[in-house]
């Protein structure tokens, strides 16, 4: 008897982008990935002015002072948003298929990667689902940690290196594993305990 090897879950033969899921033209897409792979990667770590022009002229709304390592990728910069003096790290991954937007003084540690789409699993042919990633004001997430689509990351919050952040986090929350959960929340430093530690940024965001 014959066994019947037609697709069952998911035909990817018939997947196909959605109309204007990327925002942008094919040639603008392919234009900004020769970019981001020459003129943004091949760029020195001091050059944060030109990437952030960079990303700009390709339609990314970035705010003052921002700082993006050249190492870190964008996929579509037309659906960013980053903050004034937000950070983001050595080789993490803003994979902005849907929006994602940065808040002020925000912090994406290296490796760090950023989902703003799924597939709809129920449709056979597993259509792509954009859903934002929101980081607010003064959050952190640390290194190599996974932020999956439709998640918020709370004002002020931080997430521990490698977690999988899979719900949203509240503002002010500490969290971390795999799923992160709520460890405890943060305190607002001190006026004085900052002048005493002498907490200050050279010219490249380098805390010294």
């Amino acid at each position: 008897m014959a066994i019947d090897e037609r697709p069952r879950f998911q035909d990817l033969s018939r997947s196909k982008v959605p109309p204007g899921f990327r925002g942008r033209s094919a040639l603008t897409v392919l234009l900004w990935q020769t970019v981001q792979q020459t003129l943004f990667a091949w760029s020195p770590q001091p050059a944060y002015g030109w990437r952030r022009w960079l990303l700009r002229l390709f339609g990314a709304e970035v705010g003052k002072g921002v700082l993006v390592r050249p190492t870190a990728r964008v996929t579509y910069p037309w659906k960013v948003k980053l903050g004034n003096h937000c950070w983001i790290g050595d080789n993490a991954e803003l994979y902005s298929l849907g929006a994602i937007e940065i808040g002020e003084n925000a912090v994406i540690s290296q490796r760090s990667y950023l989902c703003a789409a799924t597939h709809d699993y129920k449709d056979i042919t597993f259509p792509l689902v954009a859903k934002a990633v929101i980081v607010e004001r003064e959050a952190w997430i640390a290194t190599d940690c996974f932020v999956a689509p439709g998640v918020t990351i709370g004002a002020a919050a931080i997430v521990g290196a490698r977690s999988t952040v899979l719900t949203s986090i509240p503002s002010e929350a500490i969290a971390a594993g795999h799923p992160a959960t709520v460890r405890g929340y943060r305190q607002e430093p001190t006026r004085s305990m900052e002048s005493e530690c002498g907490n200050h940024q050279d010219k490249f965001g380098v805390n010294t």
